[in-house]
């Protein structure tokens, strides 16, 4: 069980391998190999073939990367190529043609070369009607991260590629795009709006979406409010409406003190996902994050008020606490495993969740070669 982990302040990106425990042996992880980044990586997404790694590179200027991912696991990552960005990247996604990036007050699109390297610049998106008056965040704990704290944040395709949803925690809504997948009609742009949904909340800031597979529900994470809203999607792909909210920290716990980052769901083997996962951090180090589990049913609708377990993380999760699950093929019996990541103290934790309950099964610290601690960012299994 091999994955990819990127970092918030190194040039490096980790391959890690976990082995799951078995009666006669303890589960263990460990680094396979460690590849020169062009800068730090804070997103990684893969293409369908997991042969090539996308990424957002926080550089100078702003970037995404791709790179090749090499047969024998041990061989370090080789970069392909890197397109200039205009402003932070938070998050990459993609197609088998296209490459999606949103950070801040903008977006961008590009093609896909044969090799898998990124393309022409396809389309930009503008999601404030003044980019002068993007909102900042002097005065907010851990900064802006060059307009994510106060902007769009994610960016995620559904299921069928058709459409395109984009979290954005300033104008507190999800974008909704169609996706123009015709050769033919080149006058039209490859993203029209369908849809700018506004959050149920005005104090909400969705940070990160996940559609279902059977393209009926979406869900929303809400970095401000701690909830997970699900959506269901009318046919058309981009008219939202609210279904349900749920709280992913204890009752008892302020969400000011929160920062949610991220949501998932379960991976099945040909079967509809049975868990949503949910994450939050800390907003000071003295503050333990959560992962929230939720059972959900096969239409898609979330089965619970409250999370059928959750978990209390190690450490606040710094600017991380992203929470990543296994491969279906990966999974044993009923038991499923989530990678965590960490950047308060550069941790990654693997989490075991068998439908009642959270364990940890391994961690590991990476360190740099000054003995610093690494800021892992994300994970993507291979």
């Amino acid at each position: 069980m091999d994955f990819l982990v990127g970092t918030f302040n190194s040039s490096f990106i980790y391959t890690l391998r976990f082995v799951p425990p078995t009666q006669g042996a303890q589960s263990s992880l460990n680094v396979l190999a460690r590849s020169p980044a062009i800068g730090s990586h804070s997103w990684l997404t893969l293409s369908r073939s997991k042969r090539i790694l996308y990424a957002t590179a926080w550089t100078d200027p702003p970037s995404v990367a791709a790179y090749s991912i090499p047969e024998s696991r041990s061989e370090p990552l080789e970069l392909i190529n890197s397109k200039q960005t205009k402003a932070r990247s938070g998050y990459v996604c993609c197609s088998e043609t296209h490459v999606y990036s949103a950070g801040g007050p903008t977006g961008e699109v590009y093609s896909i070369n044969e090799d898998g390297g990124l393309g022409g610049l396809v389309q930009e998106l503008s999601f404030v009607e003044d980019e002068t008056k993007q909102a900042t965040g002097e005065n907010v704990p851990h900064g802006d991260f060059g307009g994510l704290r106060h902007g769009a944040h994610s960016a995620d395709l559904s299921q069928d590629g058709k459409s395109l949803y984009v979290a954005d925690i300033g104008r507190n809504c999800v974008w909704a795009y169609n996706i123009n997948a015709s050769k033919r009609d080149s006058q039209k742009p490859h993203l029209t709006l369908g849809s700018k949904h506004i959050s149920p909340r005005p104090t909400d800031g969705p940070r990160h979406t996940t559609p279902h597979p059977n393209g009926k529900y979406l869900y929303s994470l809400q970095e401000h409010s701690s909830m997970v809203d699900s959506f269901s999607i009318s046919p058309n792909g981009t008219s939202l409406r609210h279904d349900k909210g749920v709280k992913v920290i204890p009752e008892d716990k302020d969400p000011k003190e929160y920062w949610a980052d991220e949501v998932r769901l379960s991976n099945e083997n040909g079967a509809e996902p049975r868990y949503l996962y949910a994450s939050t951090r800390g907003l000071m180090p003295m503050t333990k994050g959560y992962v929230a589990a939720f059972k959900i049913f096969t239409s898609g609708e979330i089965a619970e008020e409250k999370p059928r377990a959750i978990f209390e993380t190690p450490t606040s999760g710094g600017w991380a606490n992203a929470v990543e699950p296994a491969p279906a093929q990966a999974n044993l019996a009923d038991v499923e495993y989530l990678a965590l990541t960490d950047s308060e103290e550069g941790w990654v934790f693997i989490l075991s969740f068998n439908g009642h309950r959270f364990r940890e099964e391994a961690r590991l610290r990476l360190l740099g070669d000054d003995g610093s601690h690494q800021g892992t960012a994300t994970a993507v299994w291979l």
